[in-house]
């Protein structure tokens, strides 16, 4: 009664009632945008706490030095049979290297005070004289020669160049010392070593604790990207078959009814189950290998199903019934009519659910633990279809690994993974949404 007496008879006198209106809708308004700016500020803080220690993955710091290959240390038989010349192990080749460095150092006139030979040696990836040996076996007719070559650096070396590593900690450090970070500097003056570009970060395969500068995501985005086809190939054509089945041709009973319940079930079961499952079922029983692509991208299917179902039925039920009646109408039989007019409808919204789909099975990390895929994998899987049994890694299986690590040069690693499937994720969904503008059709 208050609020009628308190209404005015004109339009163009405001009322206290008015005023309150106003105002609630005013507070609503900052409620919603101060939700968006805690979303924002939220955001920005795991970009900076993902992009500050990650972009350092995609730089590297190497040695440059001229290494001349010893005929009598590398091919002692003269006769540079490829055969021959893999008996000579990493060891000597790293006797090579300690001999270049050591030459380059003292003609570059470095001396630092308390410096030992082995420190020097110290300051070189354990990787490089491998990298060496790997160059040489692909082309014998290198022995010797001198050539230029750039060699890793330490990590401890490469945490200092990139600000991780200092002085104070170096002296508490039995992997560094203060001397090798002062030949560093030296040697970054005269232009023997410096940070580069690291594109091996992406093809490189994995590396041990003891080389955490050697390590890459080559392997994991290949065993990625194999599981990805196998989704792709099975759980788009099975879930769009389903969905069409469920919404155009199947009759309204309790055993639709059943099934549609138990496949928005399905889609709320958190991914471990279906880790456990796929143990279960494809390892246990089948005798699949374990740390195996087709093993995983077959666990993803699975979970990814109910939402490709539940997407495409929702595009399905988007179309209008005025559609399918028209189609009718015209003399089209009833698959005519999904086929020819509602499905190429329906096809944006199924596009962006079945790339949403992936994304999110991409992503996933506690099915892959449960079916071995947290092994340590240096070899990369052959080409399809053998290849999809070959043990492999993948992106977030490959995350979760390097932050178990102790050497703190795999954390950066870790973040560094953690940009490039973000990269990937951002580029799905960007093609989930080009492709709904490209498809969409408005009635």
């Amino acid at each position: 009664m208050s609020d009628q007496a308190a209404r005015p008879t004109s339009l163009l006198e405001r009322s206290s009632y008015t005023a309150r209106r106003h105002a609630a809708e005013t507070r609503f308004r900052a409620c919603g945008l101060g939700a968006i700016l805690i979303g924002l500020a939220a955001l920005t803080m795991l970009l900076a706490s993902v992009l500050g220690p990650g972009l350092g993955a995609f730089r590297q710091t190497h040695i440059h030095l001229p290494i001349h290959l010893d005929a009598a240390a590398l091919d002692k038989s003269g006769t540079r049979d490829p055969e021959v010349l893999k008996k000579v192990t990493t060891l000597g080749y790293g006797k090579v290297i300690d001999k270049a460095l050591a030459e380059a150092v003292a003609q570059a006139g470095i001396a630092i005070e308390g410096l030992s030979d082995a420190e020097i040696s110290g300051i070189i990836s354990r990787e490089a004289p491998a990298q060496l040996r790997r160059k040489v076996l692909a082309n014998p007719g290198l022995i010797g020669e001198t050539i230029p070559l750039s060699i890793l650096a330490d990590g401890r070396i490469d945490g200092y160049l990139k600000g991780r590593v200092t002085a104070a900690t170096a002296a508490l450090d039995s992997n560094v010392s203060p001397a090798q970070l002062q030949l560093a500097d030296a040697m970054g003056e005269r232009g023997l070593i410096s940070l580069d570009l690291n594109a091996a970060f992406l093809t490189a395969p994995d590396a041990s604790d003891q080389r955490p500068e050697a390590a890459g995501l080559g392997v994991a985005i290949l065993g990625s990207a194999y599981m990805m086809l196998i989704v792709l190939a099975l759980a788009l054509p099975i879930g769009v078959a389903a969905s069409i089945y469920l919404e155009e041709f199947a009759p309204k009973n309790r055993l639709t009814d059943l099934i549609e319940v138990n496949i928005a079930n399905l889609a709320a079961v958190p991914s471990i189950v279906f880790g456990i499952l796929g143990l279960a079922i494809f390892i246990n029983v089948a005798g699949l290998p374990q740390s195996a692509p087709v093993v995983g991208g077959l666990v993803l299917t699975l979970m990814t199903l109910p939402t490709i179902i539940i997407a495409t039925r929702a595009s399905l039920k988007a179309v209008p019934p005025s559609i399918r009646e028209a189609a009718l109408g015209l003399g089209a039989s009833r698959m005519q009519a999904v086929f020819h007019h509602v499905l190429p409808l329906a096809a944006p919204g199924i596009l962006t659910g079945a790339i949403l789909g992936l994304a999110q099975a991409l992503g996933e990390t506690a099915p892959l633990l449960l079916i071995g895929m947290v092994a340590f994998v240096r070899e990369y899987p052959g080409a399809p279809p053998e290849g999809l049994f070959d043990p492999a890694s993948a992106l977030p299986v490959q995350i979760y690994n390097w932050t178990q690590r102790a050497d703190p040069a795999f954390v950066e690693r870790a973040s560094g993974a953690i940009i490039v499937l973000l990269a990937f994720l951002l580029v799905m969904n960007a093609a989930a949404i080009l492709l709904r503008r490209r498809f969409e059709r408005r009635w």
